[in-house]
């Protein structure tokens, strides 16, 4: 379970996932129940239905439901019902996980948290045409809505660094980014360096192209500069000068291509989720083969 929690940011250690759920729990007791009821349900889910044992146990299948229940309870609300759906999204998170997992083998890349974008996915863009579950959402919004402008603040620029790794887990608060930075350097300070690298890029790449101060400084542009940054640097790519360089390009990218996605998916009621990770990811870990001067991990 504690596995499941760490490996939402890439990470094998139980003691880095109890410091994350102690990070949801700081930011609202609703994320950190939710999320390890997802964790529980589509952990639950593959070992009933046969998964390999050291995949389970490794917490491969329980981290994307974990952000399926963060996900949920943000944009459904803390209700039974929401409850009852975060069950069954995990349940589906589980089956995509393992889908995925064959669909992608051939081509040497991983599920990441594509199994969590889609259900959730899903189920927001479904969701207003169910009056118990649509009744009671808090009707989230971009803080720019209420705080428009591209004037960046102090305050901004290092709420934003730390809120880079709690939005990976949808947490805008900075001292809970904090603890989650914590939880990295418990699994290892290079993992922290480079996430730290990460959402620093994503800061300045959305600063340099003009973003919105408040969606910056809540860490709309790190979080999947984080992730990306992390699998690129010493989790599917062996680590190294080059390797660093290229995992800065995958972070700049990740900010740009957030934006993108956020705008495409609230066209039909999405949200973009860590779809930015995911598709950058994919790509650049597809093109090592080609690259001489990198090497994939596995």
């Amino acid at each position: 379970m504690l596995r499941g929690v760490a490996q939402v940011d890439l990470q094998p250690g139980h003691w880095t996932g109890l410091i994350f759920l102690v990070a949801l729990f700081v930011g609202g007791w609703q994320f950190g129940a939710f999320g390890l009821l997802g964790c529980l349900t589509a952990t639950l889910t593959a070992w009933s239905f046969g998964v390999p044992w050291k995949r389970v146990s490794a917490g491969l299948e329980g981290f994307s439901g974990t952000l399926v229940g963060v996900g949920l309870v943000l944009y459904l609300g803390a209700s039974w019902v929401t409850l009852l759906v975060v069950i069954g999204a995990a349940i589906g998170a589980s089956m995509v996980n393992s889908a995925l997992n064959v669909l992608l083998k051939p081509y040497g890349l991983p599920a990441l948290t594509a199994p969590f974008c889609v259900v959730t996915l899903l189920m927001l863009i479904a969701a207003p045409s169910f009056h118990r579950v649509w009744a009671s959402h808090p009707g989230n919004v971009a803080p720019s809505v209420a705080h428009p402008g591209t004037a960046v603040s102090w305050t901004d620029v290092w709420h934003g660094f730390f809120n880079g790794f709690g939005q990976v887990f949808f947490q805008d608060k900075w001292y809970v980014g904090l603890i989650f930075l914590v939880g990295l350097a418990v699994s290892s300070r290079t993992v922290a360096a480079v996430a730290c690298a990460a959402s620093l890029i994503g800061l300045l790449m959305g600063w340099w192209l003009g973003a919105q101060a408040a969606d910056l400084g809540a860490g709309l542009y790190g979080y999947n500069s984080v992730l990306a940054g992390i699998a690129l640097a010493g989790t599917f790519v062996v680590l190294g000068p080059v390797s660093l360089v290229y995992a800065a390009v995958g972070a700049a990218t990740a900010a740009v291509t957030t934006p993108a996605i956020t705008n495409t998916f609230s066209i039909i009621g999405g949200h973009a989720l860590t779809w930015p990770f995911v598709l950058v990811t994919w790509v650049f870990l597809g093109a090592v083969p080609t690259l001489s001067t990198l090497r994939r991990t596995t």
